[in-house]
Formats: structure tokens, C-alpha cells, sequence
């Protein structure tokens, strides 16, 4: 009976690990996609799982911080696969994005002096200010509701613009508020949180542990565990918190090269926190890439193996909703703000703040890919920046 167990787990894992590689290499049209093509594959087509198991799949991974294509893809794995089928199946999703964005860091780091890559995202830097906006506004008509949450937003950008504050705080404050105003505290409901266990933890471990470490490796898997427990509401919210910790904390990168790194991320297949892999290439070659992306990947796994079960049971509690409503508020904010911040970079003069209004109105006029995008701003970049050079000031 073991024996024959152990044989379909097997089986089911190699099918995962073959089906997930394929959409890691596929993967384009960010997390909505990528989840509705999962639901089409493997519930229409190969009958994986039934529509119940996904839809509910997807709310709990909704519900965690964290890339929602890649835990669905995780929670999907779990269930077909079991404990190991989760990580085999989950680390064939990343593997192939790795490779890409990895490759792309050595690439950079060996051309990146070259005029044509600078006149190239001299014209994909504000592009990807465009990009931003229009996926915060597609995720704030998503989850934006009432007034509340609207007022968070508005603190948690004007927080992110003025201090520059660590993004955790916001999001923890956001969502003790949500429970607050939405939750059952002053009712007999029991009080379950497991969703605020997450952003607290992941303020306070690396803090205490960083000490401990003092090797770049050591600091980048701390800090980029950290930022995998905050990604909540898109994959997005990582890039207030990069640009803190990356240009301002401990200046690993400047503010163009972060711009950069941002823009690899949203135009390769898999969650734009892939970033982090061109982020650690960038800072410590190769084995700095391989050791940011298991920092902002791990917390993933983690989550949908520890916290998912529980979420399953709690997940119509009040406080759980209350702590998910302050928490995307809080990401529609910081996001905004990053991009505030990150615009008086990428937006230099005429051509880069017309680049970035025309690109804006695209996206919302016309169902553009990002890759596409990202092309044809490269190529008014490569002709334009020759022209334009004395008067734009780079930052190297």
C-alpha cells in the first residue's frame, strides 16, 4: 500500500514539475492571467482539481502576502502533490524566471556602460512609472471599497512620499485599523489573526538576526525574506520597500539601476518580484541572485503550507477580512507613493514625461502587453537619447 502511494505521489510530482516549468517560461500577463490560465488548464483541461478547490485556492492566496500567481501555483501543488509535491511543483514555476532574469543581471552587469543599454531604459524608465500606475489602478477598482480604506491609502502615501518610512509599519497600523473598524473585537466572535502574524514577524526576526549575519549573502536573504512576508496586494508593494532598503538603506543601488532592476522585473515572465534576482545579481553576482530569489520566495511556501490550512478554517472571521482590508488599502498607498518618488527620476524632461503620458493613456486605451511596451519605448529611447544626450544628466 506504501508502495503504491509513494508511486502516484511520484508521478504527480513530475507532472507538476513538467507543467510548471512550462508556465514559468510562459508566464506573461501578470497574476490575473497566470491564475486564469492555471483555472483553464487544470480544471477544465486536465481536471487537476475541481472549480471549488480553485476558487478557493485563489481566495486564501488572495488573502496571504505574498505573489498571488506563484502561491496559487504552490497551493495547487500541494494539493496534487502533497508536502513535497508543493515545493517540487512551486520551485518549477520560479526556476525558469530565475534563469531569464538572472542571465538578463549578467548581461547588465557586463554592457551596462554601453550608450545604447543607457538609451534604452532612458526610454523604458518612465514607461514603467505608466506600468505602475495603471496596475494600482486596476488593483485599487479591484479592493478599494469605502471611505476607510481610502483614507488609509491617502496616509500611507503621504507617509511613503515624506518619510520615506519603513513600509512594514504602514502595513501593520493598516491593518490593526482594519480590524478595528471591520472586525469583531467588541463582539463575542473569537478574535482569529493569523494574517497579522506575517508582517509582524517579518519586522521584527531579520531585525533581531541581522547582527548575526554579516556577509552580503547573509544580508541579502535577510532582507529579501523580509520583503517576501510584505508583498500584500501585488507583487507591487515590493517596490516602495526595495527602493527604501536598496538606494537608501544600505545603497547597494542607485536610483536609475533601481529603476532598471524594476523594469526587468515587469517585463519577464512570473511575478514582478523577480526583481529580486536581478536586484542580487547586481550586488553579489550569481550566488546573490540565487539567494534573493529564495529570500523572496520562501516566505511563500511557507505561508501556503503553515497559514493557508488555517486561513481555510478562518477566512469569513471579521478580524482576518478587517486585517486584508487595512493591508491592500496600505498597498494602493505605498504604491502610489513609489511611484511619486521613483517618477523624479525616471522623468527628466520633455521627451521621458511625454514617453510616460503616452504610455499611460496606451495602457488605458488599448489591452497592450507589457513586453510590448517595454519594446517599443526601448527603441524611442535607442533613437532619442543620441540626440538628447548633453542635456540628460545620468545617474551612475
Amino acid at each position: 500500500m506504501t508502495t503504491t502511494t509513494t508511486t502516484i505521489h511520484g508521478g504527480r510530482i513530475s507532472e507538476l514539475v513538467r507543467y510548471f516549468l512550462r508556465l514559468g517560461c510562459l508566464g506573461f500577463g501578470g497574476p490575473v492571467a497566470l491564475v486564469g490560465q492555471m483555472e483553464r488548464e487544470l480544471v477544465d483541461g486536465k481536471k487537476w482539481l475541481s472549480k471549488e478547490q480553485m476558487r478557493e485556492a485563489i481566495a486564501i492566496c488572495q488573502s496571504l502576502p505574498g505573489p498571488l500567481a506563484i502561491q496559487v501555483g504552490i497551493y495547487i501543488s500541494y494539493l496534487r502533490g502533497g508536502f513535497w509535491g508543493a515545493w517540487a511543483g512551486g520551485w518549477a514555476f520560479i526556476l525558469p524566471n530565475f534563469a531569464i532574469v538572472a542571465a538578463l543581471g549578467a548581461l547588465y552587469v557586463y554592457l551596462g556602460d554601453l550608450q545604447p543599454v543607457t538609451a534604452i531604459f532612458y526610454g523604458v524608465s518612465p514607461a514603467v512609472i505608466a506600468l505602475i500606475l495603471h496596475s494600482c489602478y486596476r488593483l485599487a477598482r479591484l479592493g478599494m471599497e469605502d471611505w476607510l480604506q481610502w483614507t488609509i491609502a491617502a496616509v500611507c502615501l503621504a507617509v511613503t512620499v515624506i518619510l520615506q518610512a519603513e513600509v512594514a509599519l504602514l502595513f501593520i497600523g493598516a491593518g490593526i485599523v482594519g480590524i478595528l473598524y471591520y472586525g469583531s473585537l467588541f463582539k463575542r466572535t473569537p478574535p482569529v489573526l493569523p494574517a497579522v502574524a506575517t508582517p509582524v514577524l517579518a519586522q521584527i526576526a531579520p531585525t533581531a538576526s541581522g547582527s548575526m549575519i554579516s556577509g552580503i549573502l547573509g544580508k541579502l536573504l535577510l532582507f529579501f525574506l523580509k520583503a517576501g512576508s510584505l508583498t500584500f496586494g501585488s507583487g507591487l508593494v515590493i517596490v516602495p520597500f526595495l527602493e527604501q532598503g536598496l538606494v537608501q538603506q544600505f545603497g547597494w543601488l542607485d536610483e536609475r539601476q533601481f529603476l532598471i532592476a524594476v523594469a526587468i522585473g515587469m517585463i519577464s515572465p512570473g511575478p514582478v518580484v523577480i526583481t529580486a534576482t536581478f536586484v542580487g545579481y547586481l550586488v553579489a553576482g550569481f550566488w546573490g541572485s540565487l539567494v534573493s530569489t529564495i529570500g523572496i520566495f520562501l516566505p511563500s511556501f511557507l505561508l501556503v503550507l503553515i497559514a493557508a490550512p488555517l486561513l481555510a478554517r478562518h477566512r469569513g472571521n471579521l478580524n482576518v477580512q478587517g486585517f486584508v482590508k487595512g493591508a491592500y488599502a496600505a498597498a494602493i498607498g505605498t504604491i502610489l507613493g513609489a511611484c511619486i518618488l521613483l517618477g523624479r527620476i525616471a522623468i527628466g524632461d520633455w521627451l521621458t514625461a511625454l514617453i510616460g503620458v503616452v504610455s499611460l493613456a496606451v495602457l488605458f486605451r488599448w489591452k497592450v502587453s507589457n513586453p510590448l511596451l517595454i519594446a517599443a519605448t526601448a527603441v524611442v529611447g535607442l533613437l532619442a537619447y543620441p540626440l538628447l544626450q548633453p542635456t540628460w544628466v545620468m545617474v551612475h
